[in-house]
């Protein structure tokens, strides 16, 4: 994980919970930890990491996540094990 991966990790578990986290930035992320993302039809994504699966529609047509997308991706990588 680079500096940038760490940023990213570190405002997903920011409190409160971050409104400026870009969907870019947290694909990046979890492809830097060994994870798959899987594009579905329209705006689905599949994120798979260490045998955890989370869906969820990319943010349109803004590029910022909102705070229940950061709350999903925070308990996605806690289940799958990820530490800081």
């Amino acid at each position: 994980m680079n500096n940038k991966n760490r940023k990213t990790y570190d405002a997903i578990f920011a409190k409160p919970i971050s409104c400026t986290i870009l969907w870019t930035e947290v694909v990046t992320l979890v492809l830097a930890l060994g994870g798959d993302v899987i594009q579905g039809d329209g705006s689905k994504v599949r994120f798979d990491l260490n045998g955890v699966s989370l869906n969820l529609h990319s943010p349109h047509p803004q590029k910022e996540l909102k705070r229940y997308q950061v709350k999903a991706v925070r308990d996605f990588l806690n289940n799958a094990g990820v530490e800081p």
